[in-house]
């Protein structure tokens, strides 16, 4: 019997159905945000209510199949990378995309489908704040289980140490409501340690009274990043931890979607969000702006408006791409970096994330992954708008990469390692406690996260 025959019954208990590679809806289905991801699980199911996660879960473990889980499959790689897809059910949970703000406790309760964008509008409307990921279209459930970090990362640590509680479907099919008091290894577990555990249906975290922020960003030629990343470097020696900022090396294809003087350039771009009064921002900004940047962006914005600050793309593209953290950067170092990234003109961007903070491991308690033992985060991304053009891709990031191993930090972290990597480097001393874990909860190991505990 062939795996698609064995689950007809499933599709007539889904109300959100079951879709087979037979079917016309196949590769809307099977196919994530990032569309250079190529992916055949055995089916795909369409929970529209954790009731339907429950149903298909145990249809799963009752098969014999396993279970995997996008909201939207930003960071899809990882999982087809490992085989994760094979003989598996994948649960698309796009259709799930409720949201519910409480401005009393300032938390939300918010759905596994439900984007980014969503849950910023929703908290805004009370002059709230979310922890939120640099596009409006990132999944909060798959960036907060990998710990997630935002523009107010510097200033309140990763996501995942903010969240409350958490609704899982485990292994046995079993609908449960975790948190500090109930089932707390659990709960300690998905944050930080992703969908090793069950499937994650819905999430109520902390919110932070924010109306508006300071932000901005600064673009110099790309002749130049060799010096502003110098800079760069030496200004965020001296900035509060209510400052997080980046830096990257950009190159802007010549699309028309994108507006001059942007299209067909490439920059050297310093962005920042600063929680922080106006004229003590602009002080701050005083050793940035010496340089002469050719734009400059920085005022204070709504922070609905802070999910553009990062130009990243409106909607799902073929990315090919990579990460490290960081333990320094040193002047060498960024030497190398500038010339060669600034000569990848296949790569969108190759950006540094500033760490420290709150982001510092043991500052902010909460999860399997409670903070970041690294200074600075690196990430790389090029379009492959044809499979062809992948490899080409892939191997201008891996050059990049190259002039940043002297520098390389021991962990990973698994939000931007888009590559099949080690459990050691993902999840280090917390690895034997989240195995033990896994295997109370799932001692048939059906779940297939994206990156496995092993």
């Amino acid at each position: 019997m062939t795996v698609p025959d064995s689950l007809i019954s499933l599709a007539n208990d889904l109300p959100g159905g079951v879709v087979f590679p037979s079917d016309e809806t196949w590769d809307t289905a099977r196919t994530p945000w990032n569309l250079a991801v190529d992916q055949h699980p055995a089916a795909v199911v369409l929970p529209r209510t954790a009731e339907d996660v429950a149903t298909a879960v145990t249809a799963a473990r009752d098969r014999g199949l396993a279970v995997a889980v996008q909201g939207t499959g930003h960071n899809a790689a990882p999982l087809a990378a490992h085989g994760g897809l094979d003989g598996a059910l994948l649960l698309n949970m796009s259709g799930m995309q409720g949201v519910s703000v409480d401005p009393e406790t300032r938390t939300a309760w918010v759905e596994a489908g439900t984007l980014w964008g969503q849950v910023t509008a929703a908290a805004a409307v009370h002059g709230l704040a979310a922890l939120a990921g640099s596009s409006a279209d990132v999944g909060v459930v798959g960036y907060t289980l990998g710990g997630g970090v935002s523009w107010l990362a510097r200033a309140h640590g990763l996501a995942a140490n903010h969240v409350t509680a958490v609704e899982v479907v485990t292994a046995d099919g079993k609908q449960r409501r975790v948190d500090a008091f109930n089932e707390p290894d659990l709960f300690w577990a998905v944050r930080g340690g992703g969908g090793n555990f069950g499937v994650v249906t819905a999430l109520e975290f902390q919110l932070f009274e924010m109306a508006d922020i300071f932000a901005g960003a600064m673009f110099w030629p790309v002749e130049r990043a060799d010096e502003v990343l110098h800079v760069w470097r030496a200004w965020v020696e001296g900035i509060p931890e209510r400052v997080t900022s980046a830096a990257r090396v950009m190159h802007f294809p010549p699309m028309p979607e994108l507006r001059e003087p942007l299209r067909g350039n490439s920059y050297v771009v310093v962005e920042a969000a600063m929680l922080l009064e106006d004229h003590f921002a602009t002080d701050l900004l005083a050793g940035l702006r010496d340089l002469g940047p050719a734009m400059d962006t920085f005022g204070r914005i709504p922070m609905t408006d802070l999910a553009q600050l990062h130009m990243d793309p409106p909607g799902p593209v073929p990315g090919v791409g990579d990460g490290l953290l960081l333990r320094d950067l040193d002047e060498q170092t960024i030497t190398q970096f500038a010339s060669v990234a600034s000569a990848e003109s296949m790569l969108l961007s190759c950006e540094f994330r500033h760490l420290g903070g709150a982001l510092t491991p043991g500052r902010v308690d909460g999860g399997a992954v409670s903070g970041l033992d690294a200074d600075f985060l690196f990430f790389a991304v090029g379009v492959a708008p044809v499979p062809e053009a992948a490899a080409a891709v892939a191997k201008a990031v891996q050059r990049v990469k190259g002039t940043l191993e002297p520098v390389r930090a021991a962990r990973t972290f698994s939000n931007f390692c888009e590559s099949a990597a080690s459990p050691e480097s993902l999840y280090g001393p917390s690895l034997e406690r989240l195995r033990a874990v896994r295997d109370r909860y799932d001692p048939q190991r059906i779940m297939r996260a994206h990156q496995p505990l092993g």
